[in-house]
């Protein structure tokens, strides 16, 4: 066992990951008009006092306080930001609650959409809040996979297409059928103001057993999946939707619920590579900028039961340097109870960032959650660079023209 994380290691270490995508970048609907308009002055000034001029991103981090960054690290519902269940309004109590803790994504469930009209203006409003609290929209995203998962197709009210089960597109071969299933998608998502998804699932049905991935994967050949999921990419992002993949390193192996405890996947390393690996590789070539990791374990490789969202092996080692993937590492949910029945949220939160994380979806107590990394961060245990490192990240999508 051993052997095989260090021979995993050793291999890492002699490749050269793959370079990072240099992405083209301008404020534009996620960045304040103030930064938009002094962005050529600022190019002007800095050429001629000889200085390196400054990426947008990079202008919104250093203006940024610490409290401002470790709030940029969470994804959370409206509820959990403002306390109020079923929150459907970017009313008074809402705007309050971002402005003291200004996060980086908001997740909308079906309890906080009520009518195309309520949910246009509920996203425009936070929108609008973002930019003027720190310059930058808040992620404004949704799990709407179709079939089995979605929060507004098949809702009253909203006349919009099913795309269906992911399988049964996957059972087709046609991998323009995913892609106009990613179209679909991101053209209401867009519409009604949403520019993240969380999809396609990337996971491999490797075990026909599997009750969480079932029907919402494209199937159990890995090779038909790579072109399924990087064609959904595709369609997404060409509507101004970001694609996020899931649940690397890939949950189709496993028996078990991670809604209710831990998910094994008794894959070697190689059998990753020849099988799970290959849609997440193909969805980053596709553009992808954002992957979910899943509460899966890995024993075979980690030699422990450890998590892969709290998983440096995971996340540093396979993802970062053996994928090159350079964009934003997203947890699954943490308020799930394979994270819940076994640490706490403050642990969890602190342990996810050091592992290599940048984004934490839905802890269990989002405060307790914020004020544990940040006092991470006070102390010293997360670097202001390892900070930094994410904050960044996360701005570069936001700030990017890719869509």
């Amino acid at each position: 066992m051993e052997n095989e994380i260090r021979e995993f290691q050793n291999e890492l270490q002699s490749e050269k990951p793959e370079a990072e995508d240099v992405m083209e970048t301008n404020a534009k609907d996620q960045i304040s008009p103030e930064t938009q308009n002094s962005e050529s002055e600022q190019a002007v000034e800095g050429l001629q006092e000889g200085k390196s001029v400054k990426s947008p991103e990079e202008e919104l981090l250093n203006r940024m306080t610490a409290e401002e960054k470790t709030a940029q690290l969470f994804y959370i519902t409206p509820d959990a930001l403002c306390g109020v269940s079923g929150a459907t309004r970017a009313g008074d109590t809402l705007k309050q609650s971002y402005e003291q803790y200004p996060v980086g994504g908001l997740i909308f469930f079906g309890n906080n959409i009520v009518s195309e009209g309520q949910i246009r203006e509920m996203t425009s409003g936070l929108r609008e809040t973002g930019i003027n609290r720190i310059g930058v929209s808040p992620f404004l995203g949704i799990d709407e996979e179709g079939g089995t998962v979605t929060r507004i197709a098949g809702k009253e009210g909203f006349p919009v297409e099913d795309v269906g089960d992911m399988y049964l597109i996957g059972e087709t071969g046609d991998a323009g059928k995913a892609r106009e299933a990613g179209s679909t998608l991101g053209a209401y998502l867009s519409d009604y103001g949403f520019d993240m998804d969380f999809a396609p699932d990337a996971d491999v049905l490797v075990n026909p057993g599997n009750t969480v991935v079932s029907r919402r994967s494209f199937g159990a050949d890995p090779l038909v999946v790579s072109e399924m999921v990087a064609e959904e990419i595709r369609g997404l992002q060409a509507q101004g939707v970001w694609g996020v993949l899931k649940h690397f390193p890939g949950h189709g192996a496993t028996e078990e619920d991670s809604h209710e405890g831990f998910a094994y996947s008794d894959r070697t390393l190689e059998e990753l590579r020849q099988c799970e690996f290959l849609p997440f590789r193909a969805g980053i070539e596709a553009g992808a900028r954002a992957v979910m990791v899943g509460h899966i374990s890995l024993p075979q490789i980690t030699g422990d039961g450890t998590p892969a969202v709290l998983s440096e092996a995971v996340m540093n080692q396979m993802l970062r340097q053996e994928l090159g993937f350079q964009g934003i590492i997203i947890t699954d949910a943490l308020n799930m109870g394979a994270i819940t029945e076994n640490y706490t949220t403050e642990d969890a939160a602190v342990q996810a960032i050091l592992a290599g994380a940048d984004m934490l979806l839905m802890p269990a107590d989002f405060q307790k959650a914020y004020q544990a990394v940040l006092n991470a961060v006070n102390d010293g245990r997360i670097t202001r660079e390892r900070l930094d490192e994410s904050v960044l990240r996360i701005l570069k999508v936001k700030c990017s023209e890719d869509l």
